[in-house]
Parts: structure tokens; C-alpha cells; sequence
């Protein structure tokens, strides 16, 4: 049975930050030494996958984990933003 709930996406931006912010402390760095793997439902990382914009599997599960590890830093982050885009950038309004 199809779900005919309408799925709210998470913008593309979004999960990019939470890499960015995976990033910047430290969380990406170092020996890819670990392996996490499950049997997941293909529907489910099919939508995952477009709904991101991840390539791979291995791409899927770092954009994931990122998510939720830096969850909570997003808003101090995202506000630590503020003023780092120049005033003159053409943002086609």
C-alpha cells in the first residue's frame, strides 16, 4: 500500500551545511575504518538518495550520520553565518 501522505523535503542546502558542519569539526577526518551496513527497503533509498542528491551508498549513509551527528549545532551555526556572504552578491531578486 502507497503512502498518499506528501513528503516534506529536506532542502538540498540543509544537508549540505550538516556536512559542512561534520566537516569543519573534525567529524570527516581521519581513516575511513569503520563499515555500517543494513538491508534497507529500496523505495526508501531510492527517495533517500534523490531527496539528498547522494551518488552512492557509501555517500547516502556519511550525508545521514552527518544529519543527525551535528543536529543540534545547525542553528548556532547557520546564525555564525551571518555577514559572510558579501553585500554585493547578485542573488536575483
Amino acid at each position: 500500500m502507497r503512502s498518499r501522505l506528501k513528503q516534506k523535503p529536506v532542502p538540498h542546502d540543509r544537508l549540505k551545511d550538516a556536512l559542512t558542519i561534520a566537516r569543519q569539526t573534525g567529524l570527516l577526518g581521519g581513516a575511513r575504518t569503520e563499515v555500517v551496513r543494513g538491508r534497507m527497503p529500496k523505495a526508501l533509498v531510492q527517495r533517500a538518495k534523490a531527496t539528498s542528491g547522494a551518488r552512492s551508498d557509501t555517500e547516502l549513509i556519511e550525508i545521514a550520520l552527518a544529519n543527525l551527528a551535528v543536529a543540534d549545532q545547525y542553528p548556532d551555526w547557520l546564525l555564525s553565518q551571518q555577514g559572510t556572504v558579501s553585500k554585493e552578491v547578485d542573488l536575483e531578486f
